[in-house]
């Protein structure tokens, strides 16, 4: 077994473990991986100081929201994609605007994303995003035929590089997001059938819920329900770094 005497002893068993796990690893996975029991401040600047050591390379090393992980730096996304046989999947407008609502509301339901979009919302267009992993039931409102609750999930957060909630970018950024690429894709789903044409039930009025107490208006989104599709994909903030087989 690796004698363990210096910082950096401990920095390149780090690196392995981070270098060949599929997924990102929580610091309570890491500790696992030493006898000493290092304080959280040490362990902050052991993955620091691993950070900087990959600083300016092709791969670099980022806290996610459910862990750390090794993925390749975002501006090399575009070279990498040539090597792969599968082009990314490009998500219809509907798709994207029910998990922006789902992302900015949370936790909605169904006719919560309904009431703000002003047109139903497929079934399939639910299952599309919970098969993806970005969202999931959460629970059930107290209200009549206890409809599901939809919030987003840690991959959903990993997917984009993301640590946390706060760290999402303001709903005008991803408007003009989709403005830009508008001209770039054509509005398709490879995966739902868009059903923006059949209006809910209850789309000529508004309707509150309380969720946790607070009152979830479903008229006070600034989703735009005109915005063209665009892709989003696992890889927009960097693919993670395979597997390196023993």
């Amino acid at each position: 077994m690796l004698q363990l005497t210096k910082p950096d002893d401990y920095k390149r068993v780090l690196e392995a473990a981070l270098l060949v796990a599929s997924e990102p690893l929580p610091l309570a996975e890491l500790k696992k991986l030493f006898d000493d029991a290092f304080d959280d401040e040490t362990w902050r600047t052991l993955l620091d100081d691993l950070r900087r050591d990959w600083h300016g390379r092709g791969i670099e090393l980022v806290q996610l929201s459910s862990g750390w992980r090794f993925q390749t730096r975002p501006e090399f996304t575009a070279h990498l994609d040539r090597l792969k046989n599968e082009k990314a999947p490009k998500y219809s407008r509907a798709v994207l605007e029910t998990l922006a609502i789902i992302a900015y509301r949370q936790p909605v339901t169904r006719g919560d994303i309904e009431d703000t979009r002003g047109v139903a919302v497929s079934p399939n267009i639910l299952k599309v995003l919970e098969a993806r992993g970005w969202i999931d039931a959460v629970g059930h409102r107290d209200a009549p035929g206890r409809p599901a609750l939809y919030a987003t999930t840690r991959k959903f957060l990993d997917d984009l590089g993301l640590r946390s909630l706060a760290e999402l970018p303001p709903l005008t950024e991803i408007e003009r997001v989709m403005d830009l690429e508008q001209t770039k894709i054509p509005e398709i789903d490879a995966f739902v059938e868009d059903t923006d044409a059949v209006p809910p039930a209850n789309a000529a009025g508004s309707q509150e819920h309380t969720v946790g107490g607070d009152t979830d208006s479903g008229t006070d989104a600034n989703i735009d329900t005109q915005s063209p599709a665009f892709e989003l994909t696992a890889s927009a903030q960097g693919d993670a770094v395979p597997v390196i087989p023993n």
